[in-house]
């Protein structure tokens, strides 16, 4: 009982060191709004979270779910050229050589500078957009799972070499099942790093949604709607990590 309400208590102490931080930061930087006046100027796109007054001027929760749509699109895609690659990059030596010194050129580029290629190949920022989220997400997810299969015990080759085990049937019956809780936490943090970069994705095409609303907010000098924008996206962020995390311990507890 005690170790419960210690884990419910530090949180919310951590949470109120924060505010008393930010209060403390606003009193001295004249720009910076404090949580009272955040509130104040913000709670209307709290208090109607789906209301829509324009393209932009829309509430949170609607802007959110722009985000998370392209976010999960994006997200999918690049799992889905994530995961085969992995495999094959484990399973083949050849291949990795081959491939591993263009994945290591790759795989740090930025998303502000993946953003204009997909512009120039699509001509439209929705395409582009979901370009730049698969090819910086898909890395971790192709890492983990290459490192799964690399860590499955030899004995398990030779039980499938002994039974004379179809490549499909080795493949759903060993190299899946023990590569599995590697690929959840590749897709872990590969959907983390899809959020960031459709933050940095939306500011830059200024298409509706979180990092579009935080951009024209900068641009008009709403300092409390930025807030409640960084303030959304931290929050979101969390919320994702949270439900991957959940799944994954599931998976690990199977």
């Amino acid at each position: 009982m005690t170790k419960r309400l210690t884990n419910l208590l530090l949180p919310f102490c951590g949470i109120a060191l924060a505010m008393l931080l930010w209060w403390i930061a606003s009193a001295r930087v004249p720009d910076l709004p404090s949580p009272i006046e955040t509130w104040k100027d913000s709670k209307i796109y709290l208090l109607e979270p789906f209301a829509k007054r324009g393209e932009m001027d829309q509430g949170i929760g609607r802007l959110a779910f722009y985000s998370l749509l392209r976010v999960a699109r994006g997200f999918l895609l690049g799992i889905l050229l994530g995961t085969p690659l992995g495999f094959l990059l484990g399973v083949s030596r050849t291949a990795h050589r081959m491939f591993d010194p263009v994945m290591q050129v790759l795989r740090p580029i930025s998303p502000l500078a993946w953003l204009p290629l997909g512009l120039v190949l699509f001509q439209k920022s929705e395409p582009a957009a979901l370009f730049a989220i698969a090819v910086c997400s898909m890395w971790p997810t192709v890492l983990n799972t290459m490192q799964g299969v690399r860590a499955i015990p030899q004995d398990y080759w030779n039980v499938a070499k002994v039974l004379r085990l179809s490549p499909l049937t080795t493949f759903s019956k060993i190299v899946l099942p023990a590569t599995l809780p590697y690929m959840f936490t590749g897709f872990r943090l590969s959907l983390g790093i899809a959020w960031l970069v459709i933050v940095a994705s939306e500011m830059l095409t200024g298409t509706p949604g979180v990092g579009g609303f935080l951009w024209q907010e900068y641009n008009s000098l709403i300092y409390a709607h930025i807030l409640l924008a960084i303030l959304t996206i931290g929050v979101v962020g969390f919320l994702l990590d949270r439900m991957m995390g959940l799944a994954e311990a599931r998976l690990r507890a199977l």
